[in-house]
């Protein structure tokens, strides 16, 4: 991993973002001015709640980045988490004023999050007869990868966490721990379970990136299968030898990879080998092929 070329770095921080900078539109122009000028690429999302970031570039840009950031004693602790890429896994820069910098449509108390375990010793804490892993992303998400038994939820958007949460009422007796990609929608997702009665939760710190990078040539890690990903790589391997949970859907043979259905009118996710990639040009069905063909043959004349 380490020999790869550029960073993927994500981090996230909820601060009273407003008190810190005063004028966040102001704090949005100048700091997407600042990446454009060092060559950051990525998404990086602001608000009166504080900041959620996915960014990448080489080493040296990751790394003025960071010192910038930190120049604001608001973010001197903010967790950097990075992982790599051979190519840029984004094609541009996006640094957007919102609302919420994750969305769930709630907004609980955060100073009352649930207890972050290290993966260490999530590790051990999982094995107790008592507690129940609780995945908190979405289907498409868990499909590919999670730990081992974890309660998924069949959801396609974080908004939609709150309805599900009847499904944990039976568990309330239960010690919950809780994870997702990077550990920001734990930190309201576990919130939220709290204001609504859970009284013993927990949240994987630093999500499954921090696990992964500590678990990355151990045999003892229990996520099984890829990571999901928000950027064009769509998801990254869990270990050297990452065990497939899922199988192409084309050839149902083992694999883990996800594609986006080449056809623009369609850009549905799909699991799918190299082989039928080439041979479905990178679409999703014989339909949407046929489509792009016609799109092609349009263009050309």
């Amino acid at each position: 991993m380490a020999n790869e070329k550029l960073i993927v770095c994500s981090f996230y921080k909820y601060v009273d973002l407003k008190k810190a900078v005063k004028d966040i539109s102001k704090f949005q122009i100048k700091h997407k001015a600042f990446c454009k000028k060092v060559g950051i690429k990525g998404t990086i999302l602001i608000g009166n709640e504080g900041i959620n970031a996915s960014i990448s570039g080489t080493r040296e840009q990751i790394t003025e980045y960071v010192a910038e950031l930190r120049k604001l004693k608001v973010f001197d602790k903010v967790d950097f988490k990075e992982t790599f890429a051979n190519e840029n896994p984004f094609n541009k820069l996006i640094v957007r004023i919102k609302k919420e910098i994750v969305g769930l449509g709630k907004f609980p108390d955060i100073s009352n999050t649930g207890k972050y375990l290290s993966p260490k010793k999530f590790n051990k804490f999982v094995e107790k007869k008592d507690v129940l892993i609780v995945d908190a992303r979405n289907n498409y998400e868990h499909k590919i990868g999670k730990f081992e038994n974890a309660l998924t939820f069949d959801i396609e958007t974080f908004r939609e966490f709150p309805q599900v949460v009847s499904e944990l009422e039976k568990h309330k007796d239960k010690k919950i721990v809780m994870y997702c990609t990077g550990g920001i929608r734990c930190e309201k997702a576990s919130a939220f379970l709290k204001e609504n009665g859970f009284k013993n939760v927990y949240q994987l710190e630093g999500g499954i990136i921090n696990y992964i990078n500590q678990y990355h040539e151990s045999t003892d890690s229990k996520f099984k299968g890829r990571c999901f990903v928000f950027d064009e790589r769509l998801s990254i391997p869990s270990a050297r030898t990452s065990e497939v949970i899922t199988k192409c859907e084309q050839c149902h043979i083992p694999c883990g990879d996800y594609i986006h259905c080449a056809n623009t009118s369609c850009d549905e996710l799909v699991i799918m080998c190299s082989e039928c990639r080439e041979k479905m040009n990178n679409t999703c069905s014989k339909e949407c092929r046929n489509e792009l063909s016609r799109k092609a043959e349009k263009i050309a004349t």
